[in-house]
């Protein structure tokens, strides 16, 4: 049986309130089950409206 999409459609203001203060500092997937979105709906969403990961939580990835 294939995977059901879950199909959200607009973001509303609080949505974007929440990726807005939680994203630069916590994991995609953190935001993305906080908010009941995919991981990669977040990452695109974060990119449209130019939102980076802080380098204090890159650097605690090991990534920075």
């Amino acid at each position: 049986m294939a995977k059901r999409k879950l199909v959200r459609g607009r973001w509303s203001s609080d949505e974007i309130k929440l990726l807005k203060k939680s994203f630069p500092n916590a994991s995609t997937r953190e935001v993305a089950g906080q908010l009941g979105r995919s991981a990669k709906s977040v990452e695109q969403k974060a990119s449209k409206i130019g939102l980076k990961k802080s380098k204090k939580h890159l650097k605690s990835v090991g990534r920075a």
